[in-house]
Formats: structure tokens, sequence, C-alpha cells
């Protein structure tokens, strides 16, 4: 089903409601948003939750690694799930088990308890984010799924940059528990409006049966494709270059230029709007250019960004505000590369979308988790390493795409192989 107009969509066996492209916007912004709030919102409390906890800053880093991983594994299950049972009934059962798990956060009164609830946090978090993709595609198609699915972009793109602010003055003002408890309220606010509004777009006759045979079979087709492996990594590389600099946030902010835990805004914010002012771009040029060239142009942003980043760190010691400069138009890039490039990974395989958006969001959150575990504590101590190891990112991606394009082609060429071939206008 492709239209701009409103969706006449079932909540249920005999529930109708009527939405809007906005409110379904908002919906799905929201849900996605339980991501960046799970992690940026409680870095500036790093230092404060080492000295309640009696820990030291590497167990306290590896919350956020515990984090990253358990999202990433359970990112393979949220589409797969959806396929099966439904895109509401997953949503709604992830929400409760994320504010349960968040609550346990503010309560934990020692290391190894938060690291547990942050575990489990993860598995819960991205439900949202991976199914809210599917339902886009279950509804939408061609310019108009890549309209929504920025519009959502542009609306999402808040968190990160209010998240951090938002998390410096409460941990300020109060204490780190009390970050959670503002994420636990968020959480309840959403599950009880998703339950209200959210629709059911993958009907049961569409519905793939919960067969491990079937699930494997799957499975085992998406990751065998090359193509899905050079398109996801496209985006995957991408947000590695920026979750970098999530990661070593704490490190960047206090030590490098010297701030305090209630200006995480000058990281974020530059960060942030080069999101927006991206979605926004991609969102105008949908439909009006080819994916291709859009995808080009936004690599032509981050890679320029990144390079400049390099020279200027090279010659010159960190200062604001061109080290956070470059970071608006690196995330600029990566918003104009972001949604074409993700509408034709979830179009490879279009009866399983959720399985797809499952394995695509696996790859970008496994590769983020070992940037929070590795990359960012290596780099983190040179502004030099860390602009570097954005740059090496942006071009791994860059290659991953131009890849992507040649093997597709080649196919074409040789047998023109259907469910690898996806027409990119």
């Amino acid at each position: 089903m492709s239209s701009n107009s409103d969706k006449q969509l079932s909540t249920g066996p005999s529930t109708a409601i009527l939405l809007s492209n906005s409110a379904l916007a908002l919906m799905l912004a929201g849900l996605a948003m339980l991501g960046p709030f799970s992690v940026d919102t409680y870095l500036p409390a790093f230092p404060n939750i080492q000295a309640s906890l009696h820990t030291d800053a590497l167990q306290v880093q590896q919350t956020l690694t515990a984090y990253m991983l358990s999202f990433a594994v359970m990112m393979l299950w949220h589409g797969a799930l959806s396929d099966s049972f439904g895109r509401r009934n997953i949503i709604l059962g992830s929400l409760a088990v994320f504010a349960l798990a968040t609550f346990g956060c503010a309560a934990s009164h020692s290391i190894e308890y938060l690291w547990v609830f942050r575990v489990v946090q993860g598995v819960s978090a991205g439900a949202g984010a991976v199914i809210g993709r599917a339902i886009i595609r279950d509804l939408y198609a061609g310019a108009a799924a890549a309209r929504l699915l920025s519009l959502v972009t542009m609306i999402f793109s808040i968190a990160p940059a209010i998240a951090p602010i938002l998390g410096g003055w409460i941990v300020k003002l109060l204490d780190w528990r009390a970050i959670f408890l503002f994420l636990f309220g968020y959480t309840v606010i959403l599950l009880w409006y998703c339950y209200r509004h959210l629709p059911e777009t993958l009907p049961p006759v569409k519905r793939q049966p919960f067969n491990p045979r079937v699930l494997a079979q799957s499975y085992q087709r998406v990751f065998r494709s090359p193509l899905f492996h050079l398109k996801s990594g496209t985006v995957a590389f991408n947000f590695a270059g920026l979750f970098l600099y999530v990661a070593a946030a704490p490190t960047f902010i206090t030590k490098h230029l010297g701030l305090g835990a209630d200006q995480f805004g000058w990281q974020f914010i530059p960060a942030v709007s080069g999101i927006f002012c991206g979605a926004l771009a991609a969102n105008r040029l949908a439909g009006r250019i080819r994916i291709p060239q859009q995808v080009l142009i936004g690599f032509m942003f981050l890679i320029g960004a990144a390079s400049c980043n390099v020279i200027y760190h090279a010659f010159l010691p960190p200062a604001l505000p061109w080290s956070v400069m470059p970071l608006f138009f690196y995330t600029f890039g990566m918003s104009m590369v972001a949604p074409g490039a993700t509408l034709l990974v979830l179009d490879l395989f279009p009866t399983i979308r959720g399985i797809v958006a499952s394995c695509q969001s696996f790859a970008v959150t496994l590769l983020a988790a070992l940037v929070s575990g590795l990359f960012a504590p290596f780099l983190s101590h040179s502004v030099l390493w860390l602009a570097a190891g954005q740059l090496g990112f942006g071009l791994c991606g860059l290659g991953c795409w131009l890849a992507g394009r040649s093997y597709r082609n080649m196919l074409n060429r040789r047998s023109g192989n259907a469910w690898e071939s996806v027409e990119e206008t």
C-alpha cells in the first residue's frame, strides 16, 4: 500500500483508528528514542555512578558495553518475532520489560546489578526501532516510504540532542538514579500511548510461522547475501563514525575540551542538528533524485567533514567550536545516506522485512558495541586519533556502498538475479 494520505489501520479485531503520517511518525520516533535515551542520558553521570557504587571508570564504561551487546543480539529477534506474532504485540511486550529493567537500574546498589539490568534494557530497547522500519515498509513504498522514514529520523534526532543535556542537569541537581527514574516514567507513558493508538500493520494472513527451521532458513538467506552485508555495512560504518564520539564523550568533553557534566550539549547539539538537517534534506529530495545520487552527496559531506577534522587536529589543539563543528557536517551526510540505503536493504527480501530489519539493526549495533568496548577506549586519549577513527569508519562505509553497486551491476549482467536485485529509483 503506497499513499501520502491518511491510513485506516486496525489496532485489534474490533478497534480502528485513523492515523496521519505525522502521528505515525511521532509514535515511531518516540519508540526509537528509547535507544539514545538509554545511552546518552546517563553518560554525564559516569563519575557520579563510579563514586556511588565504589567502582572504577572501566567497570562503569562496561555498563554501556553490556547494554550495546545485548541490544545487538536481541536485534536479531525483534523482527522475526514481529513477522510471526504481529508488530503491535512485540512492541507492547518489549516496552513493559524495558520499564521494569529501567526501574531496576535506578534501584541497583552495586555495579554487578547495574550490569544485569542494563543487559535486560538492551534486550528490550530495540523493538521499536526495528519494528518501526518494518511498519513503514508495510504501509508505504518508494518515495513515500523514504519521506516517512526521514520524517521519523527528524523527530527522533531530538533525543540525542536533549538526552545528554538533560542527564547532565539531572545528575547535577539530583543524582544518577533520577536519570533512570525519568526514563522509567517516559517508558510508562509511551507504553500507555502505544496501547491506545499503535496500529497492527501485519495481518495474520501475512505472518510467517514461528518455526526454528523456517527462521533458520530465513536468517540464512539474509546472511548469505553479499548485497545485504554491503548495503547494511554502508549504514553501520557511517553510524560507527558517529558512535565513536558518543562512546568517547565523557573523555572528549571533560578531558580534552575541559567542560563540565552539564555542558555535553557542545558535542551533541551540533551532531544532532546535522542528523535533523540531513534527514530534512533527504525528505525533500525523496522522489526528485535517484537514491545513488543522494547517497553519494551524503558521502561527500561526511567524508569531507571527517577529513577536515583530521587535518585540523593534526596541527592544532582541541578547541571550541572547531573540534565539534565537523560533527554537524558528518551527521548531515550520514542522514542523507541512511534512508535510501536502509530501504534498499529492506527490499532485498520483501516477504521477511521484519527479519531483514533485525539483521540490519544487529549489524549496526554490534559494530557500535565493538566501538564502545574497544575502539573508543583505545582512541579516546587523543582527539586526533578520534578524528582519524571517524574518517576510517566513513571510508569503510563508502567502500561498502561502492562495492555493493559493483556487485549488483555484476549480478544484473550475469543473470538478473531477482532476489538480490533492487530497483534503486
